[in-house]
């Protein structure tokens, strides 16, 4: 699939894979492994973003994938995002969409929708919005393969 592909038809929450089609180096040539670990890998889509004008040029549209968090002591330190624009070379697929019954846990702002964390039903999605400490996030099941292209069922958190 092309980025705008995923664009278009990918739910909020799906896993999606992207290469270049490149294989994989041995481990033991670290900075081609580095570079080739750049253009491949997985990420759960968390945000879509419409092309933006400016003054002198238009952002092409583009999404955003969560790639990992790295922690200590179970305290993240860095998450890990990367966002890639609508003409992306590289190959994407939709590794994994999200199951009926799982609630998006989500944050409108700015005029997009980030999804901020994909629980396994209502109750595990309010326990986290407590823990988290989101007021204004709101949440959202997801529904069967029919329904899901519509973007589900909305709920105030």
């Amino acid at each position: 699939m092309s980025a705008p592909t995923i664009i278009d038809t990918a739910p909020l929450g799906a896993l999606i894979r992207y290469t270049d089609g490149s294989p994989k180096p041995p481990a033991r040539f670290t900075k081609k492994l580095a570079a080739w670990e750049r253009s491949n890998g997985v990420g759960r889509l968390v945000k879509k973003e419409p092309p933006r004008p400016y003054a002198t040029w238009t952002a092409p549209a583009s999404f955003t994938l969560h790639e990992g968090n790295l922690s200590s002591d179970g305290v993240i330190l860095v998450t890990i995002m990367r966002s890639h624009s609508a003409d992306s070379a590289l190959v994407f697929e939709v590794a994994e969409e999200p199951k009926p019954g799982q609630v998006r846990v989500l944050l409108d702002f700015g005029g997009n929708t980030e999804l901020l964390h994909l629980a396994e039903s209502i109750t595990a999605a309010e326990l986290w919005i407590a823990k988290e400490g989101y007021r204004n996030a709101r949440l959202e099941i997801v529904s069967d393969e029919n329904s899901e292209r519509a973007g589900g069922a909305d709920l105030a958190a």
